[in-house]
């Protein structure tokens, strides 16, 4: 009996409600639950050898039936990023997000086994600057600080974290100086806006709210533990092209092994006006916390620590 693929994945992933699979996974399923099914279709194959040679066809297969298969059961969703994953819902789009981003960050959002808070991602993006990027990161928290520009004012004003790059981290010593000599740049600034979930329902809100506090800097990166649906990629990389703001996914088990997805585009000069009143509307200079707190198993050198710290008196 031929082996129906389109259906045994929609069965699968509609048996395990709610839980995210990649194409992998689901394949070597399919191997160790039809066995006779997959070794008819090994066998009436003339480029498939090998059970490793059938599975891989399978997870092949099944990345080319996915546009197919969403447009015939739409509770079937997918997460952007490398690996994709599958899964089957029927919460719409806006209910995601709403379990997801909660105004006070206390509710939290369930996600396979875990319960995360947005502020859980802050450690996590901090690791994978320090370990992958060599950016110090600092936190900024909103709430402590006057707001003067409306409800909600703060939202669109401060980014979660921010992050200063060391050019001259490597540089010998005699290079240092014929820099500073010429007064030439020494060091690049980033922020980052951090969210949970990114699906059509909160994409252009979360990017808008990216652009407006981020795009000070000469990175301004929005930040997602998920992204989820084809759509929000494509909506994400046309509001790129426009803005500029680049799109980080942070993997929570090895955040080393976060990703870029889209890279921000680079403002050659820094908005200091902006700096300014992200320096002047806190309520203490203590809202920014210490790189080493956000990673401890991973602390910069002291000094290199000392510089970062005082590099960025303008935001705390």
């Amino acid at each position: 009996m031929a082996l129906n693929l389109r259906k045994t994945v929609v069965d699968f992933l509609a048996d395990r409600i709610e839980q995210k699979f990649t194409a992998r996974q689901i394949a070597q399923w399919i191997f160790d639950n039809f066995q006779a099914e997959c070794q008819e279709k090994k066998s009436n194959s003339t480029v498939i050898k090998t059970d490793a040679d059938l599975i891989q066809q399978i997870v092949a297969e099944i990345g080319s039936q996915r546009p197919a298969l969403q447009k015939q059961n739409s509770q079937i969703k997918t997460t952007e990023g490398r690996p994709r994953q599958y899964y089957w819902t029927a919460k719409t789009a806006q209910t995601e997000v709403i379990e997801a981003e909660d105004v006070d960050d206390e509710e939290q959002f369930v996600t396979g086994k875990s319960s995360l808070k947005e502020s859980d991602f802050y450690p996590l993006l901090s690791e994978y600057l320090w370990s992958e990027l060599r950016v110090y990161s600092r936190r900024i928290d909103e709430k402590r600080s006057s707001n003067k520009q409306g409800p909600k004012g703060n939202k669109w004003l401060y980014p979660d974290v921010v992050g200063m790059e060391d050019l001259t981290a490597d540089w010998h010593h005699e290079i240092k100086n014929v820099v500073k000599e010429y007064a030439d740049k020494k060091t690049k600034l980033w922020s980052f806006e951090v969210k949970i979930l990114l699906n059509r329902a909160n994409v252009r809100e979360a990017f808008f709210q990216a652009v407006s506090n981020s795009s000070w800097a000469n990175f301004g990166y929005l930040v997602a533990g998920e992204v989820e649906g084809a759509d929000t990629m494509k909506e994400l990389r046309m509001l790129f092209s426009l803005h500029g703001i680049g799109l980080i996914q942070i993997d929570r088990e090895n955040p080393t092994e976060s990703q870029i997805l889209i890279p921000a585009r680079e403002r050659t000069e820094v908005d200091w006006a902006t700096c300014n009143r992200l320096r002047v509307y806190p309520k203490s200079n203590n809202v920014l916390t210490k790189p080493s707190e956000h990673h401890p198993d991973r602390r910069p050198t002291q000094e290199g620590q000392r510089r970062a710290v005082e590099a960025l008196p303008i935001l705390g």
